[in-house]
């Protein structure tokens, strides 16, 4: 019904769906820059000279939060991204029977077929990258907690030795975002070729 409505005043799924991956890539950038914005916060952290540690441990709390709103835009930004593709890709399907003419037909089929095959590498990495998102949030939920909990040198001598794996998870998660955005860009390249639907 919503996409109907669009159509009706000149805005194709197409477009919409291009508009949501363009979207979604530019969560993945956002969700990059806050992580790595968090792990200079963690880092800054186990660095804390004496009467700072308050003050770290709420720059760091408030980089977690902000880390966790990143985190739901990028997935609603995945989910919308698929609530759109599967509708594209189901009108279009319908649409085939419309044909009377039958190389038309096996033409609209196989540019389906293909932008399927394109979309389909592209949601798993975003999936994918959004995957490695919640490890290096309770990472830093741990480590913020551990804080809250003592708010001096021994609090933050014991989350030291995390620092290392949460600087592995997080280049991780980096890699992972920037393999899902060369994807998306693959996409949208297939996707422009695509007839409107």
């Amino acid at each position: 019904m919503y996409y109907a409505g669009l159509e009706k005043v000149g805005i194709p799924k197409r477009d919409v769906l291009s508009r949501r991956v363009e979207g979604a890539q530019q969560a993945q950038e956002e969700v990059k820059e806050q992580f790595s914005s968090a792990l200079d916060q963690f880092r800054a952290t186990v660095h804390v000279q004496g009467g700072e540690i308050e003050q770290r441990y709420d720059a760091l709390r408030a980089e977690l939060s902000e880390s966790e709103q990143r985190s739901e835009k990028l997935e609603d930004k995945i989910d919308s991204v698929e609530s759109v593709a599967e509708a594209l890709f189901d009108e279009w399907e319908d649409e085939l029977d419309q044909y009377k003419r039958p190389e038309l037909r096996a033409a609209s089929a196989r540019r389906l077929s293909e932008t399927k095959r394109s979309y389909e590498p592209m949601i798993k990495a975003m999936r994918r990258a959004h995957r490695k998102v919640e490890p290096v949030l309770d990472a830093f939920r741990d480590v913020v907690l551990a804080l809250k909990h003592q708010l001096n040198a021994r609090a933050v001598a014991s989350i030291q030795g995390e620092l290392a794996d949460v600087e592995r998870e997080v280049d991780a998660l980096v890699k992972q975002m920037n393999e899902s955005i060369r994807e998306a860009s693959k996409f949208l390249g297939t996707l422009a070729e695509a007839p409107d639907g």
